[in-house]
């Protein structure tokens, strides 16, 4: 692993009641360049085109690809996250974008916050993600 993990785990387990298969750590120690993305909504990154109304898998892929190609734009890589936070508009909807972006972080074991608030900035949005990622300092 790029960053130090402390205490990784996969929600499988701490959520056996959940359709859950997220790899999470309790603490993440990086040393480098960070990298912070605002939150991404359900829109393309370059058109603003909002994807997957109603459906809160298509919102998560959507975001999570942003998330992707952000730190991809920002010389950074999936597995230099550090820390999610997860924004839901529904706690019902939390077991499919938690899936969803499990998909995004396997192997990857970065913290997470999740909250679920009255609304984001447009009512057609159900998940907002932001994230940070530090790229890690070069060694000899």
């Amino acid at each position: 692993m790029v960053h130090k993990r402390i205490r990784p785990f996969n929600t499988r387990d701490t959520y056996p009641e959940q359709s859950l298969d997220n790899d999470l750590a309790q603490a993440v120690v990086a040393e480098g360049r960070m990298v912070f993305v605002r939150g991404q909504c359900p829109q393309t990154l370059d058109t603003a085109e909002n994807v997957g109304v109603g459906d809160p898998e298509a919102q998560a892929h959507q975001v999570m690809t942003n998330i992707r190609q952000l730190l991809e734009e920002s010389g950074a890589e999936m597995a230099h996250l550090t820390k999610l936070v997860v924004y839901l508009t529904d706690i019902r909807h939390r077991e499919t974008v938690y899936r969803t972006m499990g998909e995004y972080i396997r192997g990857v074991h970065p913290v997470c916050t999740g909250l679920v608030v009255v609304a984001l900035a447009r009512p057609e949005w159900l998940v907002e993600i932001d994230a940070t990622a530090v790229i890690p300092t070069a060694r000899d």
